[in-house]
């Protein structure tokens, strides 16, 4: 637990303004009227500090209507400086809006006695306030191992928001209210930088999203935050994951954003939520010139299925492809997770002119198949796991996942699953070398994300102990692979380049020497 401390007592650069002369006299000087004097300055200042931020979330309300009159408002907490002070800003206006204010909070059970002691906080906190309260518990790690293609992070994620939709269709809630703020937009926009995303994932954080969704805080630094905290005394928890440097956003946060502002931009949190800005706005822009097109594609639209006429996709230009089959897929699946640039590329292979593929299976059974001059997408009500194996001597079925970091990352179309773990060098005494389904990799040579696939015609490495690159065509050939055998075998690629062909060979240019520091152990297993 965390007592914010008097401001006067912190030593940042927006705190010391509060500081004053007598702080610097002897002490046998320091009179009853300079106490009197820092005091009112204190005061002063805090009012301030208060009065500008109410000011900024009253902005951010008006600008983009996140509640009307009357309106019932679920608010996430997790205990954290951003949640609480979301609460009490909120209660703020509630008068004004005549706004009915609940809490929620979701015990994800990853931290043991931490994950109780948020829950208890957060519980203690709604009878503080007199507020109700909603509490549930659901074990992630099981969510997780149930879906193995989301990271711990994205599972956390989907079980969170899944209870806030359920709760406020439950009970009624208008809107649901969420703490992120301009820090979290410009960590988020950095993590789809360094994936290669594309305008709408450097959008960043929706103030609004579905008209439900909203984040009033959305245009506040963090450090505004805690002074928030700081001057109206809140106490709050603090979760030891978010120090944790194994997650690829607290790298982003602990790591790159203080070097990018020392080195490069100081107004580096500035400069990413205008990017965010100006690229949604252009995004929305985008999407409205789009829509004319896609009618004019589409050629059937159905629960759970549409087609696209494939002369009208293959006419236009590479960017208003990519956005079409964004669309179709969207329309189908409903969401697009799951969903990487490989995937639009192996759309628009199996969309040309003799495309030796018929079929595409993707993540959530979305099937996409080429049928005749129609580009058909379905979301199928089996698993196509089956279907994937009888097609494999009569078509080449194409996967394609994105691992942001290390975890395990599960292969449906060949039922197969790859962990990925950072070990100790001593323990690489421990590989069996006859066993080809682990390898143990120079991670210092790897760049994540990593992107799994299977077998594309031109693809080259340089097998482990051979000089120069092969054609991993030639590769099956000699080590007599078959054709379904090649189909399924997962190609492990970072930075575009093939360093594992899994099950059989890892490349050279990862191989561990005695130079290496970090070593990353990769095994192959089935789902």
């Amino acid at each position: 637990l965390i007592r914010s401390t008097p401001l006067s007592n912190q030593t940042n650069n927006e705190a010391s303004t509060t500081s004053c002369s007598f702080w610097l006299k002897p002490a046998a000087k320091i009179s009853k009227n300079d106490v009197f004097m820092s005091t009112r300055h204190t005061a002063f200042y805090n009012f301030h500090v208060e009065k500008k931020i109410h000011r900024t979330v009253e902005h951010t309300l008006r600008t983009y209507r996140m509640v009307q009159n009357g309106d019932a408002v679920l608010i996430g907490v997790s205990g954290g400086p951003d949640s609480v002070a979301l609460v009490h800003i909120l209660l703020a206006f509630a008068p004004a809006y005549s706004l009915r204010i609940a809490l929620a909070h979701l015990n994800h059970c990853l931290r043991q006695n931490e994950s109780d002691r948020d829950e208890a906080f957060v519980t203690e906190l709604a009878k503080q306030l007199a507020l109700p309260i909603h509490v549930e518990r659901e074990d992630v790690h099981r969510y997780q191992k149930r879906h193995r293609y989301l990271s711990l992070e994205e599972a956390a994620r989907e079980v969170r928001y899944r209870f806030y939709h359920a709760i406020a269709a439950r009970f009624g809630y208008d809107k649901i209210a969420l703490g992120h703020h301009a820090d979290d937009n410009a960590e988020l926009i950095l993590m789809g930088l360094l994936r290669g995303s594309g305008p709408a994932g450097l959008s960043g954080i929706p103030p609004v999203r579905d008209d439900k969704i909203i984040r009033p805080l959305i245009h506040m630094r963090r450090s505004q935050i805690m002074n928030y905290v700081a001057v109206k005394g809140l106490d709050y928890i603090e979760d030891s994951s978010n120090r944790d440097l194994q997650f690829l956003r607290n790298k982003i946060r602990h790591r790159l954003i203080p070097e990018l502002k020392a080195e490069y931009n100081p107004k580096l949190i500035a400069a990413l939520n205008r990017l965010a800005a100006i690229l949604d706005a252009e995004h929305e822009m985008l999407e409205k010139l789009i829509q004319p097109i896609f009618e004019k594609a589409l050629i059937f639209e159905k629960q759970g299925s549409l087609g696209l006429s494939l002369e009208e996709l293959n006419q236009q230009p590479l960017a208003v492809k990519r956005r079409l089959v964004r669309k179709a897929i969207l329309k189908v699946k409903g969401n697009l997770r799951s969903i990487a640039f490989v995937h639009i590329e192996a759309i628009l292979r199996l969309a040309q002119k003799g495309a030796r593929a018929q079929i595409l299976d993707l993540a959530d059974r979305i099937r996409i198949r080429r049928d005749g001059a129609i580009l058909s997408l379905s979301k199928e009500r089996q698993r196509l796991r089956q279907s994937v194996r009888s097609s494999f001597l009569s078509t080449m079925p194409a996967y394609a996942y994105e691992l942001a970091e290390p975890g395990v990352i599960g292969i449906k179309e060949a039922a197969l699953q790859i962990s990925f773990s950072e070990i100790p060098k001593d323990k690489v005494s421990d590989w069996r070398p006859t066993d080809p389904r682990i390898v143990f990799m120079d991670m210092d040579k790897i760049r994540f994300p990593l992107i799994i696939r299977n077998f594309c015609p031109g693809d080259r490495f340089s097998p482990l102990g051979i000089r120069g690159s092969q054609k991993l065509k030639k590769f099956f050939i000699d080590h007599k692979i078959g054709r379904s055998e090649r189909a399924s075998c997962p190609i492990v690629l970072s930075r575009n380049k093939i360093i594992w062909v899994a099950g059989y060979r890892l490349d050279n240019s990862v191989r561990i020497t005695t130079r290496t520091r970090r070593i990353l152990k990769a095994e192959l297993s089935l789902a």
